[in-house]
């Protein structure tokens, strides 16, 4: 059961042939043998998940629908609030705050559909990181090679899914933080439109930019989990009153009417070969010839980076004044900065944004999806501070969301599907739409899927 997918496993509980019982007692057990390697986990629900369990093996026995999702263990980054735990938020100061009173909405959502809640994950300290390294809990590990980076800050939720530990989990993304991960371990990972999936009962980064999403081993199963997690709530501000759209059937079958193109200029210019690459074979399979620049890339990254440190250190000025010791001094340091920044470099980059969005609309009028690498190379080492791209020495923590920010600081749905190039790590590639077109999105990753673009089982 280690590698079947959250749909095999929902098809076979339902059906009777597999009982919920013995997929969470398995998952359990996986946990266990395989965490102490991959520290993706800092707490199992084992006790929880055996009772959500019982509960879907009785509804069936019953001849009551368990839910599309029954059976189907999954994980959350540990900013998710989990009902009589301390959401942690990879820090050591919310391990002073009381246990959460109810669970966030999305794990509500997906236990209600029958899925079992096994645990949180790891994460960089208040998803301000890009590398999957924690001053407190340690750094989780890549699956492929343990002394590499699962990337961040959804470290725990790439290396369990890519691990085999969960088929989904779930992540959030303000920066990158779900497509870094799903890129560096090999795995699927989707950010929907900002404000397409609720927040209520996560712990904030960046209110503006933060979004919400699965982690998961196949197109499918994205899907899936996605349109369970749906729907209205009156507690995130953020959260768009648009109706629920469900992705519905996501044909293999590539829509010849889609119009597609790949993103050169900034896109090419700062990538290892790795990442050159794996856009091409995405291109070649995909038979896309068309080429084309976005306008004000990195001036849009650099906003995207003002806007960041702004609304991160406003949300921790307390902290920052009274307790600024217990942060990861990366962490701390970055945040003192925004502290700093004067308001007018805040409303220039939100000028910056309006623009950038305006720009990118009218690309989208005359495509449906563009293509981009995830991450600027393979998986670093764990500790790696620099990295060599395009002949400049680079910090890595930073860095590796080069790609990515572009797209979340407009809040563009996205996914990243798994490349797996010869004698490499795994490597992802973005598909991006146009605002609320996740369908369309998710289609291609679906095509890729079946034409070989599948997630890389580690080989140990």
């Amino acid at each position: 059961m280690t590698w079947m997918s959250a749909v095999e496993i929902a098809e076979k509980v339902r059906s009777g042939s597999l009982r919920a019982m013995d997929v969470t007692e398995q998952t359990i057990a996986e946990i266990a043998a395989r965490n102490p390697l991959l520290n993706a986990f800092t707490l199992v629900t084992a006790e929880r998940a055996r009772r959500e369990a019982a509960r879907v093996d009785r509804l069936r026995e019953e001849g009551e629908d368990p839910g599309c999702l029954a059976g189907v263990p999954f994980a959350v980054k540990n900013l998710f609030d989990i009902k009589g735990e301390v959401t942690l938020a990879g820090s050591k100061i919310n391990r002073d705050l009381p246990p959460a009173q109810q669970d966030a909405i999305l794990i509500q959502r997906l236990t209600a559909a029958g899925a079992i809640l096994v645990g949180a994950l790891n994460m960089g300290e208040y998803a301000y990181d890009f590398t999957g390294e924690n001053l407190h809990y340690g750094a989780s590990r890549n699956p492929h090679d343990p002394q590499r980076m699962s990337g961040g800050s959804s470290g725990g939720s790439g290396a369990a899914v890519a691990g085999g530990l969960v088929p989904i989990a779930l992540g959030s993304d303000t920066n990158g933080s779900i497509r870094v991960p799903a890129s560096l371990c090999g795995i699927f990972g989707f950010k929907p439109t900002y404000g397409r999936l609720s927040r209520a009962g996560t712990f904030p980064f960046c209110s503006s930019l933060d979004h919400v999403g699965p982690l998961a081993r196949s197109a499918k199963d994205l899907a899936l989990a996605y349109d369970v997690m749906q729907g209205h709530d009156d507690v995130d501000p953020g959260l768009s009153p648009r109706p629920v759209e469900p992705t519905g059937s996501l044909s293999a079958e590539l829509d010849p009417s889609l119009r597609i193109a790949t993103l050169g200029g900034y896109f090419a210019k700062q990538g290892t070969a790795a990442s050159q690459q794996a856009l091409q074979r995405v291109a070649e399979v995909l038979k896309i010839t068309q080429e084309l620049e976005l306008p004000e890339v990195a001036e849009a990254r650099a906003a995207a980076y003002v806007i960041t440190n702004a609304e991160s250190s406003a949300l921790h000025l307390p902290n920052l004044r009274q307790r600024a010791a217990d942060y990861d001094p990366d962490v701390r340091d970055r945040m003192l900065a925004g502290a700093l920044l004067p308001a007018v470099a805040y409303l220039q980059a939100q000028r910056v944004r309006a623009r950038f969005q305006r720009q990118v609309a009218e690309i989208f009028r005359r495509f449906d999806v563009l293509l981009a690498p995830a991450t600027p190379m393979t998986a670093p080492a764990i500790g790696q501070k620099t990295m060599a791209l395009d002949g400049e020495e680079m910090l890595v923590r930073p860095h590796l969301g080069l790609y990515t920010q572009p797209f979340s600081f407009i809040g563009l749905p996205v996914v990243t599907v798994p490349v797996q190039l010869p004698d490499s790590l795994p490597i992802g590639v973005q598909i991006i739409a146009a605002p609320w077109q996740e369908a369309k999105a998710l289609h291609v990753a679906r095509v890729l899927e079946a034409r070989g673009f599948r997630n890389a089982i580690p080989q140990s």
